[in-house]
């Protein structure tokens, strides 16, 4: 087979989902807009390899593209949900109610998720502590929460740079915030004390409703201009960082690997993100990265399941293949994925 792997060939196929409309001869892909190159890359060489025109893909984000794939079943609904995060019980409720009842969950490998800064500036060595200490609207400060006034990233630790504190995080609609959410704020919350204070005031019936509720106030970030979310896709991050050199980002490990001559990357805990270390379980901001198949959809939407399963073959999601190739870490457990696609078995409840 042939796996075309160029910039010119991905965006040929973006440009398809511009036009093709609601061509149902057309699998239609919708979601993350990290697992966005995976698919286009996939349904590029789908389309050069088996007598079904490539399939529609489009990004938008992981929530907003759960949310079109749980407004039903039938030629005008879309037909695959790519996702940087699980798919919620709210999802799946959404889908309960608009007829969607049988999902097939594919896991087909695992990215990092990075910190970023323009190429000619200052290395920088992160912690979870060192970014919630920047960017939480209150942190922990001789035993009480205040308001968050740091202006330089050394006023956060005397170690890092004196640049300016400014950081372009993922919007809320994106799954890669759930991630940093939890992965690093909550993270560096808890390990700079100020998780244990808001967990001394917070309400709840139980410790378990009190945890939630500290969680919720550790996410609160700062509104002053320090944390700015962005809404659109990792370019427009890149563009931003491209117009204030000073400023740090939040991006998936492929894309900064397709950039490194734009962007620096920073250690987080002293590892330095790479495919070695988060297969190693290393690095520690990395998470699985799915895309969810309506199988009432499969045998009616001509090439679905052929997609699917060409998507996770060995030669495509293993570690040899041009998903590997652009970034993505292959899934230990790539086979018993496979398996689960071949006998269309739906996911169960979430635990």
């Amino acid at each position: 087979m042939s796996f075309m792997k160029s910039s010119a060939s991905a965006l040929a196929i973006l440009a398809l989902s511009a036009t093709a409309g609601a061509a149902r001869d057309q699998v239609q892909i919708t979601g993350s807009s990290t697992v966005l190159p995976y698919s286009t890359i996939v349904a590029e060489a789908f389309g050069e390899n088996f007598d079904f025109p490539s399939p529609v893909v489009e990004g938008g984000g992981s929530g907003a593209g759960r949310k079109k794939f749980c407004e039903g079943v039938g030629e005008n609904t879309v037909d695959i949900a790519n996702s940087s995060s699980r798919i919620s019980k709210s999802d799946i409720e959404l889908c309960t109610t608009n007829g969607v009842t049988e999902i097939m969950e594919v896991r087909f490998g695992y990215d990092g998720i990075v910190f970023a800064s323009d190429v000619n500036g200052p290395e920088f060595a992160f912690t979870p502590a060192h970014i919630y200490g920047a960017l939480g609207a209150q942190v922990a400060k001789d035993g009480a929460l205040v308001a968050n006034a740091a202006a330089a990233w050394n006023e956060v630790d005397a170690a890092l740079p004196a640049q300016p504190i400014l950081a372009f995080i993922p919007g809320t609609k994106h799954g890669t915030r759930e991630v940093f959410d939890t992965k690093v704020i909550i993270a560096g919350c808890k390990e700079t004390g100020a998780h244990d204070l808001f967990l001394a005031v917070a309400e709840g019936k139980d410790d378990k409703e009190k945890a939630g509720n500290a969680d919720k106030a550790c996410m609160e970030l700062r509104t002053d201009g320090k944390s700015v979310d962005i809404d659109g896709d990792y370019t427009e991050t890149l563009a931003r960082i491209d117009a204030d050199k000073t400023a740090i980002g939040v991006f998936g490990l492929s894309f900064y690997q397709n950039n490194t001559d734009k962007l620096r990357v920073a250690t987080m805990n002293g590892v330095v993100p790479s495919a070695e270390t988060i297969a190693a379980a290393e690095y520690p901001v990395s998470r699985p990265l799915y895309f969810y198949v309506k199988k009432a959809h499969i045998g009616v939407i001509p090439g679905l399941k052929e997609y699917v399963t060409f998507f996770l073959s060995d030669e495509i999601a293993g570690p040899d293949g041009p998903l590997a190739a652009y970034g993505l870490v292959s899934d230990p457990e790539l086979a018993a994925t496979q398996a689960m696609v071949e006998a269309e078995t739906p996911m169960g409840p979430l635990e």
